[in-house]
């Protein structure tokens, strides 16, 4: 599939100072990501966002089951981080990243306190067959809005 593919942004502030937003974000990954958006689902043990460069995105459930979802390809701690997304239309595993989308997310300091978080979801082309609704999908209210959402409420926790 040739054809552009707009990417998908998503922005929310978070109460905290960008070393703790990106903290959240990362290390703190499953704590707030919705068991819902996992393959696991009520059964999910853990979900992780690798640690640095390199590093495989994952998640965990019953009996040792694992399964990759991405893979980080840039850490730029606390201002920046790349990763694929190898997780294709209907939630179908996309093990070749070379039919990965890419998730970019940027954290900018506000004020004091306060961290705006945007997170881009590009490359939905790679996806192929059914990337179009695909986007729409992460561009709805289902998608990343309601994933960040759930981000906002974890920060607001701390």
């Amino acid at each position: 599939m040739s054809e552009a593919i707009e990417s998908v942004i998503s922005e929310v502030t978070v109460p905290l100072s960008l070393n703790d937003a990106f903290e959240l974000f990362t290390t703190q990954f499953g704590r707030w990501w919705p068991r819902d958006y996992s393959y696991s689902r009520e059964v999910l043990d853990t979900i992780v966002l690798g640690n640095g460069q390199g590093q495989w995105c994952y998640e965990r459930g019953p009996h040792g089951f694992r399964c990759d979802w991405g893979r980080i390809i840039e850490w730029a701690a606390p201002a920046k981080l790349v990763f694929t997304w190898q997780v294709g239309p209907k939630s179908i595993p996309q093990p070749n990243p070379n039919n990965a989308s890419l998730v970019t997310v940027r954290l900018a300091e506000r004020s004091a306190g306060q961290t705006i978080v945007t997170v881009e979801h590009s490359d939905f082309a790679k996806h192929g067959e059914g990337a179009v609704q695909y986007r729409d999908e992460m561009a709805s209210e289902y998608g990343w809005s309601f994933i960040l959402q759930q981000y906002v409420a974890a920060a607001k926790q701390r």
